[in-house]
């Protein structure tokens, strides 16, 4: 998606108003296996190499999508994974996004050096939130072309509740213009987390998830909570509760 910045703020103003429809191919995602979607995750700054491995262990047990970790755990947990389908997920600006574009990326090349398959960054918000969306644009692109130079995707935190409507809006179209390989809501350390009318909005602005993914984070702690999600339109779901999630689908079958 490559469209001029004025251009992007029109298409904003005028999603503002009415949002597209969600495109025909979002339904399928509900037919992929649910823990496909899963990021096992664990972000808190108290965690420590022994929780970290335990969730290396039970994540060997089901097939996650990745798993998520502080940066100072990516060696340790890239070679607890060696040899599985689960990739190494890890965070660069995070929870605030409001270091320099420069820290970030690298952040990012650390992180992809030490094993990251994935990386999530935070947007940031208050350069959104007071229009600087060129910088915003720019701040995005440093990482995705630092990233995908290395094969390496990139999921944008918007942090959404933090975010007006037009501004979660105009925030999806930067990240998508800038190549980010997926919008994601949170870090689960601010006021709220997902919303199934988040995902809705940030799945009709980006369109379908062969180009740009959706990824619901922040308080989805159950496999009826993951399911809402999906059905809305997600198809990433951070969450620290993915064992408990994998415990329920098993109790279910």
């Amino acid at each position: 998606m490559t469209q001029s910045l004025p251009d992007l703020i029109q298409l904003a103003q005028r999603y503002d108003q009415e949002l597209p429809p969600l495109a025909g191919d979002v339904a399928s995602i509900a037919e992929l296996p649910i823990l496909s979607l899963i990021d096992q995750t664990l972000l808190k700054p108290e965690a420590t190499a022994a929780q970290v491995q335990q969730l290396c262990i039970e994540a060997r047990e089901f097939p996650f999508a990745s798993v998520c970790i502080n940066p100072v755990f990516v060696p340790m947990v890239s070679k607890l994974l060696q040899g599985t389908s689960i990739k190494v997920c890890s965070v660069a600006g995070f929870p605030l996004g409001a270091c320099l574009t420069k820290t970030k990326v690298s952040e990012t090349l650390q992180l992809i050096d030490s094993g990251a398959h994935e990386i999530d960054m935070v947007l940031s918000v208050g350069l959104l939130k007071g229009g600087e969306f060129q910088a915003v644009l720019e701040d995005v692109q440093g990482v995705v072309e630092a990233s995908h130079a290395q094969g390496v995707l990139v999921k944008v935190i918007l942090e959404t509740c933090l975010l007006s409507r037009f501004e979660k809006i105009i925030a999806c179209l930067l990240c998508q213009s800038a190549g980010a390989d997926f919008v994601k809501t949170s870090t689960g350390f601010n006021t709220a987390g997902a919303t199934v009318e988040d995902i809705d909005l940030m799945r009709r602005v980006v369109g379908s998830p062969s180009i740009t993914g959706v990824k619901a984070a922040g308080g989805i702690r159950s496999l009826a909570d993951a399911r809402a999600m999906v059905r809305a339109g997600a198809n990433r779901i951070g969450s620290s509760a993915g064992t408990k999630i994998a415990k329920e689908l098993q109790a279910e079958s």
